[in-house]
């Protein structure tokens, strides 16, 4: 019988040590890495059934590591890990496409519990291309316009954008800057429009 496979992406030894252990022991087939850019080419490139990832690394945070495997294969179950300085994060995170949290430090039965519920759930598969473009732009020019919403997506972006009729996909575009893939999709930005996505994509990684 196939083994399952894990990913798991984070930036400290200590954890990719400790999961790997608890997940090894109970039949899991396990892959680690220090490197999130790394780890990200692993996650698109090679058949994992589940990825875990920090939410908060020094290359590439854990939330670009979702939005960027989610494009690629939206079903692939992804779980966050945490500390308690970015649970906030996190909780975005899960309300973005992230499967669960799973806050460290963690037990045994924690990790393994949110990994079969992972496995286990009904795949909820966003479209993963733009298709509110009209509200996309209702954002950007409301954030351009006004500085109390702008603080609010800096502050907490979800929130901010419950208003609005958009996918996962394409809030997580928004929360993490993605000026390209947005601008492939509606056009030329503006430079204020820019430059506000640039904070975004800061403020998702610091």
């Amino acid at each position: 019988m196939k083994k399952t496979t894990v990913l798991v992406i984070d930036d400290e030894q200590i954890v990719l040590d400790s999961v790997s252990a608890m997940l090894t022991d109970e039949g899991y087939e396990v892959d680690t890495t220090l490197n999130s850019r790394e780890g990200l080419d692993w996650a698109i490139e090679r058949p994992y059934d589940v990825l875990l990832t920090d939410i908060r690394m020094p290359d590439i945070g854990g939330l670009r590591v979702l939005r960027d495997v989610k494009r690629v294969k939206p079903s692939l179950p992804v779980l966050i890990i945490t500390g308690y300085a970015t649970v906030k994060l996190a909780v975005q995170g899960t309300k973005l496409g992230a499967a669960d949290i799973v806050e460290k430090p963690f037990e045994p039965e924690e990790l393994l519990k949110a990994l079969s519920s992972a496995l286990g759930s009904v795949k909820d598969v966003d479209e993963q291309s733009l298709i509110h473009k009209e509200e996309i732009s209702k954002v950007l020019e409301r954030a351009e316009s006004d500085d109390e919403f702008f603080a609010g997506l800096l502050e907490n972006a979800v929130k901010a954008l419950d208003e609005y009729n958009l996918t996962k996909p394409e809030k997580l575009a928004i929360v993490t800057g993605d000026i390209k893939w947005i601008e492939d999709e509606i056009g030329r930005l503006t430079r204020a429009q820019r430059r506000m996505l640039v904070f975004l994509k800061i403020q998702s990684v610091s």
